[in-house]
């Protein structure tokens, strides 16, 4: 019996000492498929790749449905996904690799790599520094100045820089978060003063090819081969349909690299190795990597998905969400472009990565295939998490549906109250620029400048109200369209809201101030 149990003991430390006797992963990969169809089918995916990292190895790694509806080819652990923004954290790493090259500090401030840049407040220009590029702290409102790149736009990223001094502060300077995407896009301006090279060659040359990365790429063009890659998919008529990808030139630092799950697995074992790279030399130092996640703005946390996680804190650090899951620190991030989401997560003290990337607009799905793994890695009771997601996905609906029409202006008379000649111009937005109004037959058509994707009809409502309605159906951001009189009661600009708070908020709508543009030759 003593020699049993020596050697029940011994065979114990050898586990401890290494992997002699791994234990086996809490879920099969056959209950990960099962998942995976289960959610497929509850939240109309067409497409789904999902891969889990544990021990600086892909253990699971697999492809289901379809790259494009009504098309055969099959989604596999190769197929590349736009990533969203889960670029965010490649940008901060672009930074950490110079910070450790000493060639810029967290702390700098971003005048001094980009003069140009500016803020609506004077203080608030000289006081900013590159780490409040990338915490969502700059007092400016959710998403604000989206509609700069959506939809596509032909800006460019100079000009979107300079509008950022004309977008109104909704909170003062670093006391609430408020996610937003164009700062990320200044960041990336920052990396290339800082390197001399652009942001798409930095983050190709120093991160993708030295993490064996090659087949991902910073955008479209960039991609070695679109021999495998998924269409983005929005809801029509009930069932998803395909919709043209979302190319981003102009804010890429946010939000526009591609990838797949094998080369997603390479960055994901990076940063769970605190920078190392098997084979070569560490991408950053692993102080660097332990900034990056560390708190820096605190989050509000609440709810049934927090009492259910044992969520007792969650913060934003450097591109990287951070919170506790049953006991365990997670880092993980979401990204979305229209038609497509994509989740990257990380248990550091399991060593554990989950990637999960869909060609889908519902965001439930991804974030239910994502907690039914971690939840089963880290302990947490069995629950159903397509489920408990899909039945919260019902009741949000019925919120934003009563809510909807709580908020709906009241009926007025029919028709706009004055003749459709009254309202047709040329209107500018001080960071939007022009937009124009005209009479087509009996009824006004919306067209906003530098963008094919917004134009509509208006549909009035009531008095100086009206509902753009947007050519492209793909885009549900339907929105209210106010007009203005000056003291003479002649129609001198126009505000807008989007009509359902189940929009998108990157059409930040709310934000813009359209003045009307003086006629030429009148009088003033």
């Amino acid at each position: 019996m003593k020699t049993l149990l020596r050697f029940a003991f011994l065979a114990f430390l050898a586990c401890l000492a290494g992997p002699a006797c791994a234990a086996r992963p809490p879920l099969a990969d056959a209950d990960v498929d099962a998942a995976v169809a289960r959610a497929m089918k509850t939240f109309a995916i067409p497409g789904v790749a999902v891969g889990i990292v544990k021990d600086g190895r892909l253990i699971y790694a697999r492809g289901f449905g379809v790259r494009r509806v009504g098309e055969p080819a099959k989604v596999d652990a190769d197929t590349l996904f736009a990533i969203g923004s889960n670029t965010k954290a490649f940008t901060t790493a672009a930074l950490a690799i110079l910070a450790d090259e000493g060639k810029l500090h967290w702390d700098d401030k971003v005048i001094d790599f980009l003069p140009d840049f500016r803020l609506a407040d004077p203080w608030v220009t000289r006081e900013f520094t590159i780490r409040d590029l990338l915490t969502h702290r700059s007092g400016l409102g959710l998403g604000a100045g989206d509609l700069l790149f959506v939809p596509r736009t032909d800006f460019s990223r100079g000009e979107i820089v300079r509008a950022l001094r004309h977008l109104k502060p909704v909170s003062s300077f670093r006391s609430e978060f408020a996610y937003d995407n164009l700062l990320y896009g200044v960041a990336g301006e920052v990396v290339a003063a800082a390197s001399g090279r652009s942001w798409e060659d930095f983050v190709t040359q120093r991160i993708l090819q030295p993490l064996g990365m090659q087949a991902c790429g910073v955008a479209s063009d960039r991609l070695p081969s679109r021999a495998n890659v998924a269409s983005p998919h929005v809801e029509s008529q009930g069932v998803p349909a395909p919709v043209p990808l979302l190319e981003i030139p102009a804010i890429a630092p946010a939000g526009s690299i591609q990838c797949s799950v094998n080369g997603l697995a390479h960055w994901v074992s990076m940063q769970l190795a605190h920078g190392r790279v098997e084979g070569g030399p560490p991408l950053f130092s692993a102080a660097t990597g332990e900034e990056m996640w560390t708190p820096q703005t605190i989050l509000r946390i609440g709810g049934k998905r927090a009492e259910l996680t044992r969520t007792h804190f969650a913060a934003y650090g450097l591109g990287w969400g951070l919170e506790d899951f049953n006991g365990y620190k997670r880092v993980s991030h979401n990204g979305g472009l229209p038609g497509m989401v994509t989740h990257v997560g990380m248990v550091p003290e399991l060593n554990l990565g989950v990637l999960v990337l869909t060609n889908a607009q519902d965001g439930a799905g991804l974030s239910a295939i994502a907690l039914q793994i971690i939840d089963a890695y880290t302990g947490g009771p069995k629950r159903d998490w397509i489920a408990l997601l899909a039945s919260a996905k019902s009741e949000q609906e019925a919120q934003i549906r009563a809510a909807d029409a709580a908020r709906a202006p009241p009926a007025g008379a029919a028709g706009a109250g004055r003749p459709l000649d009254d309202y047709a111009a040329t209107y500018d937005d001080a960071w939007r620029g022009p937009a124009t109004i005209r009479r087509d037959g009996e009824r006004l058509v919306l067209t906003f400048s530098h963008t094919d994707g917004l134009t509509g009809p208006l549909e009035p409502i009531g008095h100086d109200l009206f509902i753009v309605r947007w050519n492209d159906r793909s885009i549900e951001a339907d929105a209210y369209v106010h007009f203005s009189s000056d003291f003479a009661g002649h129609v001198d600009g126009f505000t807008m809201r989007a009509v359902s708070a189940l929009t998108d908020f990157s059409f930040d709508f709310q934000d813009l101030d359209f003045k009307r543009r003086a006629e030429a030759g009148a009088s003033k």
